[in-house]
């Protein structure tokens, strides 16, 4: 350890980036190296913690003063990273639900990409196939993905379309949705359209 740093200037890193990420409403870029960095501090206060102990495991006597130190920094460096991560897939789970739990189009905006772990890309993956299970079991009672937050006040809506989405089964058959063309169709079978940004109402 160098010995202009104290033990949790790391994990006091963290918890500030993690700060200005809610501050200014953005996903910072996963900070692996100071992830890495508090890890390795946590090691070398447990191997200190371990070397304490059996010294005075030795001299029979009660546990030193710098123990309970030791013990605190490792407790105050998990707590850190358990609010940095517990933070990043907070804010990964709003997104997710901001794009109407569209995962391919969360995934392939690369900026986004670039700024999440591999373990977070893992994460959104078994979260999405999590909830289209249990969306599955709601098929016609509800649809849990939608982000609606207000009912509907008429059947049909005019949508105009922004990004082409292709073929998409309806409950009058399928339609073709193609760039720049303007459709009426039932509110309910294009929402998670609208949504997703694929529609515009107009």
């Amino acid at each position: 350890m160098a010995d202009t740093r104290q033990y949790g200037d790391l994990a006091t890193q963290l918890l500030l980036e993690s700060r200005r990420s809610t501050q200014t409403d953005t996903l910072a870029k996963y900070n692996d190296p100071l992830v890495r960095s508090l890890i390795r501090e946590q090691r070398e206060l447990e191997r200190a913690a371990d070397t304490l102990v059996e010294t005075e495991q030795n001299a029979r006597g009660p546990p030193p003063p710098g123990l309970l130190i030791i013990q605190t920094a490792i407790n105050r460096n998990k707590r850190c990273l358990l609010a940095y991560h517990t933070h990043r897939l907070s804010m990964l789970q709003n997104l997710y639900w901001a794009c109407g739990g569209a995962l391919p189009h969360l995934l392939t905006n690369s900026d986004l990409r670039s700024r999440m772990s591999p373990h977070e890309v893992d994460y959104l993956r078994q979260y999405n196939a999590s909830l289209m299970e249990f969306r599955s079991d709601f098929t016609y009672e509800l649809d849990v993905m939608s982000g609606i937050e207000k009912p509907p006040k008429e059947i049909h809506v005019r949508v105009r379309v922004v990004r082409e989405c292709g073929v998409v089964q309806t409950e009058n058959g399928s339609i073709d949705f193609k760039r720049g063309e303007r459709y009426v169709v039932r509110r309910a079978d294009v929402e998670n359209l609208i949504v997703q940004g694929f529609l515009e109402e107009v």
